[in-house]
């Protein structure tokens, strides 16, 4: 059984070869949409609010 140093240093050299990740194509939603989004749903949540 390997050491947790001998472990560590196994996963490091393997996550150094590890090209980054690509950012994310496509549009992104506006800031305004998602805060909107958000308060939406906390809105849904608020204790004794009738639906």
């Amino acid at each position: 059984m390997d050491s947790i140093e001998t472990t560590f240093t196994a996963l490091s050299r393997r996550m150094t070869r590890l090209s980054p990740p690509a950012p994310i194509a496509g549009v992104q939603p506006p800031l305004s949409s998602l805060i909107e989004r958000v308060n939406t749903a906390k809105q849904q949540y608020q204790p004794g609010l009738r639906r």
